[in-house]
């Protein structure tokens, strides 16, 4: 019994910065010194992938998603218990929020009978 697990490329952004906190009339008062900038904002960006496929299971599914600013696009596929394959597509930026799109493909075998235990 060996599940096989399917794992892509994955990347992540590590974003570390520092903040400088001065006390009331030592040093940060009401000028600033253009030496000093420091950018408090870093463009997020990153894409990820994976997937799994476990025979023993039943376990089978796949996403995958994309972030460069404010734009996120992805998608993730999953096998429904009924046979058909589920796949969601999204979208979200700030103009538009977040929008999906969901497609099943494939028959859906739904036994005619069930047992009650």
């Amino acid at each position: 019994m060996l599940s096989k697990v399917i794992i892509g490329s994955c990347v992540l952004l590590y974003v570390s910065f520092t903040v400088q906190s001065y006390p009331q009339g030592y040093g940060g008062g009401g000028g600033h010194d253009d030496d000093d900038h420091v950018d408090y904002y870093a463009h997020p960006k990153y894409s990820y992938k994976y997937g799994v496929q476990d025979p023993h299971t039943g376990d089978y599914k796949t996403a995958h998603e994309y972030r460069d600013g404010d734009v996120v696009k992805g998608s993730y596929s999953v096998h429904d218990p009924d046979g058909t394959l589920r796949t969601v597509e999204y979208v979200a930026d700030k103009e538009n929020g977040f929008n999906a799109v969901v497609h099943k493909t494939g028959h859906s075998n739904h036994p005619d009978h069930y047992e009650h235990y």
